[in-house]
């Protein structure tokens, strides 16, 4: 089996579950030693209260055939990010693929509550989690992924550049949420690029994550029985799709071509000629914008 990360460095930001834990095992997948953080471990879970650890994922990473190491970091605490920091370096010596992907809004957002109606609390936690976490963990990682010229950096959103721009994604907390780190990514590319590295904004579809599986009271053996819900759920992916969308860019010698832009896991998959563990390639956001947006009824066909 090709390993074209054998011999890189990987830290996932936020890997306990969801697309985290995908990307971490496709680069597993891919030879990669891969650090992945989170506050959820098998000694003590945070307030999602979900049973999905970092070290579940470190033992996939390395089933997979990549090495993967749980550490337990608190991304808000910038001593912590420090401390974690430092060990990759102390055990590494590099770090040649950042992915900043913690989140942890799910239960901190109202659909279509104006701010002033929006708990403030919990809007002002969400962008701590979704943004303050990026910037203290890019603020210190990123002069170790500086040490070797290569690096790529990879800010996990929902939804691309062009659609967030022209449509009202959830709330204000959440719109702002997601918008920011789309825009983390542009920054960084202007401020990597000529230091020999590469920053990218990354969104998968609809994902098939734990928490989308177990709303839908399905699992992924029968999540199609979901879709007499939800038909549009049709276009869903899991999150190994948007994972192998970033191992394709960490293995392309080229990838800085896509220096600060904005990218798809269904868009990279006609780049990079990758599929879903179906072998399938859904292209959800343009789906979104031609068939559910649209009003047309749930139909996948020349999409996925």
């Amino acid at each position: 089996m090709s390993q074209p990360l054998q011999g890189k460095v990987a830290l996932v930001a936020g890997a306990s579950r969801g697309a985290g834990r995908g990307i971490a095992v496709e680069l597993g997948a891919a030879g990669a030693t891969v650090y992945v953080t989170g506050r959820t471990t098998r000694a003590k879970r945070s307030e999602y209260d979900r049973p999905e650890t970092i070290e579940d994922t470190a033992d996939l990473v390395t089933e997979a055939g990549g090495h993967g190491i749980a550490v337990p970091t608190d991304h808000l605490d910038p001593a912590q990010v420090r401390t974690l920091v430092d060990r990759v370096a102390d055990e590494q010596g590099r770090l040649d693929i950042l992915v900043n992907d913690v989140w942890g809004g799910e239960k901190l957002f109202a659909w279509d509550s104006p701010v002033w109606e929006h708990d403030l609390d919990n809007g002002l936690r969400l962008l701590r989690l979704a943004v303050e976490t990026h910037a203290i963990t890019s603020h210190h990682a990123l002069p170790l992924l500086l040490r070797h010229p290569g690096g790529l950096v990879v800010e996990m959103t929902d939804g691309t550049a062009e659609y967030n721009r022209d449509n009202y994604r959830v709330s204000f907390f959440y719109d702002l949420a997601k918008s920011s780190v789309l825009r983390m990514a542009f920054a960084l590319g202007h401020e990597l690029g000529p230091r020999g590295a590469t920053a990218v904004a990354l969104t998968p579809g609809w994902l098939r994550s734990e928490m989308m599986l177990d709303h839908f009271e399905v699992r992924e053996e029968n999540w199609r029985d979901a879709l007499e819900i939800v038909p549009h759920f049709a276009i869903s992916e899991t999150p190994r799709y948007v994972g192998r969308a970033v191992t394709a860019l960490a293995a392309d010698p080229d990838v800085a071509r896509f220096n600060g832009e904005s990218l798809s896991s269904g868009g990279l998959a006609q780049v990079y000629d990758f599929t879903d563990l179906d072998g399938s390639r859904p292209d959800a956001w343009r789906y979104l914008v031609e068939v559910q947006d649209a009003g047309k009824p749930a139909d996948v066909t020349g999409y996925r």
